[in-house]
């Protein structure tokens, strides 16, 4: 009887694990399930270039078919039901229960569901609040901005201050609200955070660091921010960039660690379940080029690598052979555009207990500045802010000449 395996999650990590799958030669039954109704797309872009180069009247179909992903040659087979999302999971039964009522079984079963934008805990006024995630997200943001709208950013992560650039470049008067002192410090730190900092207000955005929200008022629709000193911010729309939710609540009853995302080993099975596991930003697993804690990693790289593990795993357990590959390893790598920035990330700069200018100055941005990250003497990351790509390979070999597999 052919064997079949379900994804669940039709985003980036979903398709790649549908491809590798195909690529590696699993001949049963592929079903990837997902609760939009678009083929999967490129999701980075929502927040940069398609917001800006969008018209107020673009739909999320157009931007989801624009940015569409161009299926490899091994995506032969595979079966999409789209814009029904997962509802319940039974791993003994090995069943996935879809919210129209659909039951489907599986021999394995991948999870890709990803994450979900948090939002402010207030629940009123609810028009005019924004999040940017999904091209419906983007499609409702573009009608309501234009030349002269007043929009507030919650968040000043990479999303935020990408949003915030793209506002701004479309004619918003921009204020990013942000509780740490300087935008973005998680990722690349303090002194980066604040030479960032920097050149977004000298584009013209207005910063406030230090400060949350502690109230949204409006009848209805939103019309101004309140700080928690007080500060009224008067606005036309908010976005909130506060963070995400991992999707997990489908998994919920079957005893899995689900406490940040989806606990996993090495090789991306989900603890206690060889024919289950997880690939993308919702996977938590251990990578040995750093340590032995196992970490989600919200990286545009790891998709495409952990699909590519996860489906050696899964077509292994179905085969009932080993699994005989190298430890799980892969180098995260991010890349953001921000007011002239090009701003590209290898390795993980958050693990870091040390920084240093390597090449460029933070003060001039501009002209090109590259950042190593050190932990205990080894690099754990480069961050490269406008530096040329033909000299990428180079600070990408400092992390990997620093690994020290556990």
């Amino acid at each position: 009887m052919p064997q079949t395996v379900v994804v669940v999650g039709a985003s980036l990590g979903g398709l790649r694990a549908a491809e590798q799958l195909r690529a590696q030669g699993f001949g049963g039954s592929v079903v990837v399930v997902g609760d939009e109704p678009h083929l999967p797309y490129n999701r980075p872009p929502l927040s940069k270039e398609s917001l800006l180069g969008s018209g107020p009247d673009v739909t999320a179909e157009e931007l989801a078919a624009g940015l569409a992903f161009r299926p490899r040659a091994s995506a032969t087979g595979i079966e999409w039901l789209l814009g029904q999302p997962a509802a319940s999971a039974d791993l003994r039964a090995r069943t996935v229960t879809l919210a129209d009522g659909t039951v489907l079984p599986y021999d394995a079963l991948v999870v890709a569901t990803g994450l979900r934008p948090r939002r402010l805990p207030q629940a009123e006024p609810a028009a005019g609040r924004h999040v940017v995630r999904t091209a419906g997200d983007a499609a409702r943001l573009r009608r309501e901005v234009g030349p002269g709208t007043r929009a507030v950013v919650v968040g000043a992560g990479f999303i935020g201050c990408e949003t915030a650039a793209t506002l701004h470049t479309l004619g918003c008067d921009v204020v990013v609200v942000e509780p740490f002192p300087v935008p973005m410090v998680r990722g690349v730190g303090t002194d980066v955070g604040a030479a960032l900092l920097a050149h977004h207000r000298g584009a013209g955005v207005r910063f406030i660091t230090g400060q949350g929200v502690s109230e949204l008022r409006g009848e209805g629709r939103v019309d101004a921010v309140v700080l928690d000193d007080g500060t009224v911010i008067v606005c036309d729309v908010v976005v909130e960039s506060v963070g995400s939710h991992c999707n997990t609540e489908w998994l919920a009853g079957n005893g899995l660690d689900l406490s940040d995302g989806l606990l996993c080993d090495n090789d991306l099975h989900v603890e206690g379940r060889p024919d289950v596991v997880a690939v993308g930003d919702i996977a938590r697993f251990p990578n040995p080029r750093f340590d032995d804690v196992p970490r989600r990693v919200e990286h545009w790289s790891i998709p495409g690598d952990s699909a590519r593990r996860a489906a050696s795993s899964v077509i292994a357990h179905l085969s009932g052979e080993p699994l005989e590959a190298p430890p799980f390893a892969p180098l995260p790598a991010f890349w953001s555009d921000q007011f002239g920035l090009r701003l590209q990330s290898f390795g993980s700069p958050g693990l870091a207990d040390s920084v240093e200018v390597a090449e460029g100055s933070l003060d001039r941005l501009t002209d090109g500045a590259a950042v190593v990250y050190r932990r205990s003497g080894a690099t754990v990351g480069v961050l490269l802010v406008n530096i040329p790509v033909a000299r990428h390979p180079h600070y990408r070999s400092l992390v990997l000449a620093s690994d020290q597999l556990v």
